[in-house]
């Protein structure tokens, strides 16, 4: 990336939220990414993390939020990040936990880490599907407690940083040790897989994308897809291409992906003038926990549900009850519920007064 620091004439500015200053398209890729996971997790589609890698992105807006508020005192930075992660995943815990106890659930002391999730909770196999995807909040845990001292390494050298950031995860996945079993090493492996897409969220911030040519990023960017979707395939597992089932295939894809992303910032301007999209793209945005927390339940509570809807024999000649789309349609209808429900407790840990909707 010889030439880095000849600036290009800056994209445009993107819309922003009227009276925060805060970037729309940020809320509009965040609710596109929820999205696009209840529909992995409903359907298990292989391409979908080639066609949107959104655990990647969501890593990088994250990354350009933490770097935008280590404009203040770190130490208030994280524990309001702290306050509003935990308070959700305590009353999740507290739900969850009921209902695997009363499925047999002996909790040991291990159970600590649903107070604070520095490594995975774990209940059952009854509830698994539902705890299974605490890993990404356990994950941003970590990138939180770490952003104020990668900030500072970052800002000491913000291109040779970041490419060096890919350098943790070829090591642990190609090397010849492989990533620790245990707790220790889903915490190392994700850290490893998605710090790049963290440190992008940084580069955004900082300007530091704005900074490069675009041809120049793409150069970067494409051959990081490439070899991605290279190991991808030539390291399937049980013979799918899945991303999230190959950590280095989803490191370099991500990478080059959201690299691509933060560099060329689609606008959403045409959105605003679309009251129940911008809308919904509000509420996504203001219950993203609650939604990322209890979809896994919801697609849990649609198959008894579904059960039930074969009595009824005009749902069943009506309806193709054993499509999955039926599930997924389900399953939003409960997410929105809890949102409703629940959804109060993301306003709780914000410091703010109560509300049903944003």
């Amino acid at each position: 990336m010889a030439g880095a620091h000849r600036r290009t004439a800056p994209a445009p500015a993107p819309a922003t939220v009227p009276g925060t200053g805060r970037d729309r398209s940020f809320d509009v890729l965040r609710a596109f990414a929820l999205v696009r996971v209840v529909t992995y997790h409903t359907f298990e589609w292989p391409w979908l993390g080639f066609l949107f890698p959104s655990m990647g992105v969501m890593f990088a807006l994250a990354g350009s939020l933490m770097a935008r508020s280590l404009a203040r005192p770190a130490a208030g930075v994280i524990r309001g990040r702290l306050r509003r992660l935990l308070i959700p995943v305590w009353v999740f815990g507290l739900v969850l936990g009921a209902a695997m106890l009363l499925h047999g659930w002996v909790p040991g002391p291990d159970v600590l880490y649903w107070v604070l999730p520095l490594g995975d909770p774990r209940g059952d196999a009854w509830g698994e599907q539902a705890w299974a995807v605490l890993w990404y909040l356990r994950a941003y845990l970590w990138f939180v407690l770490l952003s104020p001292v990668l900030l500072r390494v970052f800002r000491s050298a913000p291109l040779p940083v970041l490419g060096l950031s890919l350098v943790p995860v070829v090591v642990l996945e190609a090397g010849a040790g492989g990533v620790p079993e245990g707790r220790l090493g889903s915490a190392l492996g994700d850290l490893s897989v998605f710090l790049f897409c963290w440190l992008l969220g940084f580069a955004h911030r900082e300007g530091a994308l704005d900074r490069l040519r675009g041809a120049r990023v793409a150069a970067a960017a494409l051959p990081l897809m490439a070899a991605g979707a290279w190991w991808a395939v030539r390291h399937p597992v049980d013979g799918s291409v899945d991303l999230d089932d190959i950590p280095l295939a989803q490191a370099l894809w991500s990478a080059g992906f959201v690299l691509l992303l933060m560099r060329f910032r689609p606008r959403f301007d045409a959105l605003a003038r679309r009251p129940v999209a911008d809308r919904i793209v509000t509420v996504f945005n203001a219950r993203a926990v609650t939604v990322y927390l209890w979809h896994e339940v919801a697609l849990m509570a649609a198959v008894p549900l579904i059960d039930l809807m074969w009595e009824v024999p005009m749902l069943e000649r009506r309806l193709p009850l054993d499509s999955p789309w039926v599930q997924f349609g389900v399953a939003w209808v409960l997410t929105a519920a809890a949102v409703l429900c629940l959804g109060w407790v993301e306003d709780v840990a914000a410091g703010r007064g109560p509300r049903l909707l944003p």
